[in-house]
């Protein structure tokens, strides 16, 4: 599926090709992009719990895909970079939206709707693990023992949180195994983008990425839900969804595929650690869920993982 044949010059600009070289710092680029995108995601959560409340699944992931997909082309086009797709990207563009934007999207949109949004963040965001274990055989990533150590601290803030709300997978059960499936579907095609070697930019990977996954989700909402029913919709929801698709679907989609392709898949996965923790604060202020000292000790964890693996020295 790796269309391969661009040659040199070509593999220095597409997803799965820019690295930063041995012994050179990593690129500020990348922290940048990961400090929004690590903003903008977690505050995602309590608003896509807002459109959730009035707007069905399916049709709340259709709108969010199609605006956002053609938004990041359109951007592709004014930027002057090429939008059109080579025969040999299509194939494995859609399969990577299988995972990406597909499961993804499904997935986690129905186990928010089914549980508190704040404990979905923190079970979604396990994704890490999954991603720094396939990013082993697949990528032939070195599995060192500084992303061990922020593994395991990141999983230990995030273990705090669910703590005894680990009986989500009691309360609602539903809910908690759609957020680990979902996890499980977004670092497959974490590991799986940044092993094709695509010849077209970040922008219109993203965007035709989105627009692909689109197609099935608008035809399961025309078939399980029927035709939108927009007026229905409050003001509030239709707010929280233009957040949905400014933010977290066309900027933060954006951002992360280039933080992947700026950084080690395995690494770009560990930086998305502190997510669920603004998705907890965010929740708690935005929906009223409960914030206590679990919450303020899980931040101080996930924080010492993010040190351990981003600061430091080189990325020898």
């Amino acid at each position: 599926m790796s269309p391969e044949s661009g040659g040199a010059g070509s593999r220095a600009a597409g997803i799965g090709r820019a690295r930063p070289p041995a012994g050179t710092d990593l690129p500020p680029a990348g922290f940048l992009l990961l400090a929004g995108l690590t903003l903008f995601w977690g505050l995602n959560w309590p608003f896509m719990k807002l459109a959730l409340d009035e707007i069905p699944v399916w049709t709340f992931r259709t709108i969010c895909l199609l605006a956002g997909g053609g938004a990041l082309l359109l951007i592709a086009k004014l930027g002057g970079r090429r939008v059109a797709l080579t025969a040999a990207e299509l194939p494995a563009l859609a399969f990577c939206a299988l995972f990406n934007i597909i499961g993804w999207h499904l997935l986690s949109a129905y186990g928010v709707s089914l549980m508190e949004a704040g404990r979905a963040s923190i079970i979604a965001y396990t994704m890490p693990v999954w991603a720094a274990l396939l990013s082993v055989p697949v990528l032939g990533e070195a599995f060192t023992w500084r992303k061990v150590g922020a593994l395991l601290l990141g999983m230990a803030g995030m273990a705090l949180l669910v703590g005894p709300d680990f009986l989500a997978l009691g309360r609602a059960p539903l809910g908690a195994l759609l957020m680990l499936a979902a996890a499980v579907s977004w670092a497959t095609g974490t590991v799986l983008i940044k092993r094709i070697a695509w010849q077209a930019s970040v922008t219109t990977v993203v965007g035709w990425q989105l627009l692909i996954g689109a197609l099935p989700i608008g035809l399961g909402m025309v078939l399980f839900e029927g035709p939108p029913r927009l007026g229905e919709i409050s003001a509030l929801a239709w707010g929280a969804t233009v957040y949905v698709v400014a933010f977290p679907i066309i900027f933060c989609h954006w951002a992360y595929f280039s933080v992947v392709r700026l950084f080690p898949a395995s690494l770009a996965a560990i930086g998305t650690l502190l997510i669920p923790v603004i998705g907890v604060l965010s929740s708690a202020l935005v929906l009223g869920e409960v914030l206590g000292l679990r919450e303020i000790l899980a931040l101080f964890l996930v924080c010492a993982a993010l040190a351990v693996v981003l600061l430091q020295p080189s990325a020898r």
